[in-house]
């Protein structure tokens, strides 16, 4: 039985893989970018830390999600009596009455240039009471619809880029046992880190830590599948082993 490798791929097929894998890495350090600004804020903070991740889907429930962005990321955007106003209102069970009296004016001064439909941000809208109303009550992170959302979009996203990428990284000449492990290693981390995110939602102390694990064996193998892909396309000839005989492979080795 033979196996392909990638000195038995033309210049074209050759070319082909590597626009994939360019453009792919590309895409995942995006992703990555992505991640660090949108979650790495989660508390108010620079940098992606457990506490983040645990905001993210356990969410901060000594307070409100209001509260938590007035004292953490957008707290330069209003002063301290501002703050207790609102503290004092949202305290007070968040009353549309003195939602209109006391609060309207200072959300539309400090905040509604960003946070409303026509900004062009994705953030949460605070033109009505309304809107504001479900940023009032105690943060408890991604609801049970937005995870299952993500989720799905993760699972068939990542799993049909590790697979493709798989696909090609299978015609690299390494040990069998170690092919083996690079190809289970990236779905088994997938598995973890959207797992994770469930678990965490109910019980941060430990999966919090299983998702900044998980993620980074993701990106890891993603690393090392397609550098070494790169690396045996271009810069490395047919290997001379047992096999290799009278300048040709006589017998190909018999591995996945």
């Amino acid at each position: 039985m033979s196996y392909r490798r990638f000195f038995d791929c033309s210049v074209s097929e050759r070319l082909l893989y590597t626009l994939f894998i360019l453009l792919i890495s590309t895409g995942y350090l995006f992703a990555m970018a992505l991640i660090y600004i949108n979650v790495g804020s989660e508390d108010g903070k620079p940098g992606l830390t457990v506490k983040d991740i645990t905001i993210k889907y356990y969410g901060n429930r000594s307070g409100s999600r209001l509260e938590q962005a007035l004292t953490g990321i957008m707290k330069a955007n209003r002063t301290n009596d501002e703050y207790l106003t609102i503290a004092e209102w949202i305290h007070n069970g968040a009353p549309e009455s003195g939602y209109e009296k006391k609060i309207k004016p200072i959300l539309d001064s400090r905040c509604v240039a960003c946070h409303s439909a026509g900004s062009g941000f994705n953030i949460p809208p605070l033109t009505s009471y309304k809107e504001v109303l479900p940023l009032v009550a105690v943060d408890t992170g991604e609801s049970i619809g937005a995870l299952v959302r993500v989720s799905h979009i993760h699972l068939f996203g990542l799993s049909i880029i590790f697979y493709l990428l798989g696909r090609i990284f299978i015609l690299t000449e390494i040990p069998v046992w170690l092919k083996r492990l690079a190809v289970i290693i990236p779905f088994a981390a997938i598995a973890a880190d959207i797992g994770s995110w469930w678990f965490t939602k109910f019980s941060p102390h430990f999966f919090a830590y299983t998702v900044i694990v998980s993620g980074a064996l993701m990106g890891l193998s993603f690393a090392f599948q397609a550098l070494l892909c790169l690396y045996q396309m271009w810069f490395v000839k047919a290997g001379f082993d047992r096999n290799y005989v009278g300048g040709e492979y006589v017998e190909r080795r018999k591995e996945g």
